[in-house]
């Protein structure tokens, strides 16, 4: 048998990769996270699939299924919001399985800060302006940040920024990133990328955190932060350029 861990998407069902969807389609377990996958995804499944909702258990309990269904030779579908390779908790799944033998398989998804800014219509880098995304968090609630990975020391480069998990502490995030961006750099909040009921923010360091309070926004949000979401004077790419020599 083999555990799969499927990128979901950010949130709508049809952004899930193909193979997430085979993979779903013929799995006999599946076991996903019930506060953030779509219930879209779980009709894919067989009709006589286990399906375990992951939302309320630990480490050790998901562990446990797992290990079940390869005592019983089934494979696992393993859904996760977004894309497993950021953010997703999937490396401490990995090596709980490594260490009982248990092979594994990743597909990936498309993570919630692509989705985000395909919403905002915008590319995050843009020649002559910003070539380098930052993908990061703030402490809070959750693990640490480990040593040199505050947003102040982030910030010192003036790269676009992208933050996960920091919706809640926007006023953290705004007094930390102003002194390296200043006031009127352009941030974007997207909530709940790609679903019906997404919203967007747009505004700037000075008045994104009002807006977000006024909002209610205080969790599956992304924070944009750059000159890259207002960047209209730039050069074209030498991708594309017609100086570029081609065969």
């Amino acid at each position: 048998m083999t555990v799969y861990f499927i990128g979901a998407g950010p949130g709508a069902a049809d952004l899930v990769t193909v193979r997430g969807l085979r993979v779903l389609e013929r799995a006999p377990v599946c076991l996903y996270a019930g506060s953030l996958v779509p219930r879209e995804l779980l009709d894919a499944c067989p009709p006589d699939a286990r399906l375990v909702d992951t939302a309320n258990l630990n480490l050790d309990q998901i562990v446990a299924e797992i290990r079940a269904a390869h005592a019983a030779g089934h494979d696992v579908a393993r859904l996760h919001s977004g894309d497993p390779s950021v953010f997703s908790a999937v490396a401490e799944q990995m090596r709980r399985l490594d260490a009982v033998g248990v092979p594994y398989q990743v597909v990936p998804g498309v993570p919630a800060f692509a989705a985000a800014a395909a919403s905002l219509g915008r590319e995050l880098t843009v020649p002559g302006v910003g070539q380098t995304v930052i993908l990061t968090r703030i402490s809070g609630r959750a693990t640490p940040m480990p040593a040199g990975e505050d947003l102040a020391t982030l910030g010192a480069s003036g790269a676009t920024m992208v933050l996960h998990l920091a919706v809640q502490r926007i006023g953290q995030v705004v007094a930390e990133l102003l002194p390296a961006y200043g006031a009127g750099c352009p941030v974007a909040v997207v909530a709940r990328a790609s679903r019906s009921d997404e919203l967007i923010l747009r505004g700037t360091l000075a008045d994104i955190a009002a807006q977000v309070h006024a909002a209610g926004v205080k969790r599956t949000a992304v924070i944009v932060v750059g000159r890259v979401l207002s960047a209209a004077e730039f050069p074209d790419s030498h991708l594309y350029s017609a100086a570029r020599a081609r065969p």
